[in-house]
């Protein structure tokens, strides 16, 4: 079993930048892919970004791309969110996720979820 750690959310105010990162449990994060997901209040959840085992690959979500990055260090089992240019219709939860398989085709296309989840942090960002 895989436990995940979200920290670094808060309250911004628009256009300014956080990061978030989210620790992983156990020896086994070089072999977990890794994704950010977010859930605004009302709203489904929808995927923020991904990125594979050694980072060779790293996809976004069209609304994020461009002014957030994805990246990870396997040495300290973490997994980061840089977000810039922070938009009011960011605010949300935003949970790391995590499956040893690779099928982002379908985590993008929401018909298939990760398997090991963290509960979240929130980030609020003020217009």
């Amino acid at each position: 079993q895989v436990q995940l750690v979200e920290s670094g959310g808060g309250l911004v105010q628009a256009g300014d930048s956080l990061r978030l990162s989210c620790v992983a449990s156990g020896d086994t994060f070089s072999t977990l892919h890794m994704g950010w997901f977010r859930q605004a209040p009302g709203k489904e959840r929808e995927i923020v970004a991904v990125i594979s085992t050694t980072s060779t690959t790293t996809l976004y979500a069209d609304s994020v791309r461009g002014r957030f990055t994805i990246s990870r260090d396997n040495a300290q089992n973490t997994v980061y969110l840089q977000m810039n240019s922070l938009k009011p219709e960011d605010t949300a939860v935003y949970s790391c996720a995590a499956d040893p398989g690779w099928a982002a085709m379908n985590w993008f296309r929401g018909v298939a979820t990760m398997r090991y989840w963290g509960k979240g942090t929130l980030v609020t960002v003020s217009s």
